[in-house]
C-alpha cells in the first residue's frame, strides 16, 4: 500500500480529504470545502508546500 489522498463527502454534504498512510491510518484531515475543486486545490497545495514547511517545536 502507498500514501494516498482520499476525497469524500461529510455528513453536511461538504467535500473533504484525508491523507492516509500505508498502514491505513489517517495522518491528515482537511477542512470542509463547498466544491470538489476547492478540495482538489487543497491537496495540490499540500503536495507543493509541505516539503518547504518548517518544523516548530512548541514543547
Amino acid at each position: 500500500m502507498e500514501l494516498k489522498f482520499e476525497i469524500f463527502k461529510d455528513e453536511a454534504d461538504k467535500f473533504r480529504f484525508r491523507l492516509v498512510a500505508p498502514n491505513g491510518k489517517v495522518i491528515e484531515a482537511s477542512e470542509a470545502y463547498e466544491a470538489k475543486t476547492g478540495c482538489e486545490n487543497g491537496i495540490e497545495s499540500i503536495k507543493e508546500n509541505a516539503p518547504k514547511a518548517k518544523v516548530v517545536d512548541l514543547t
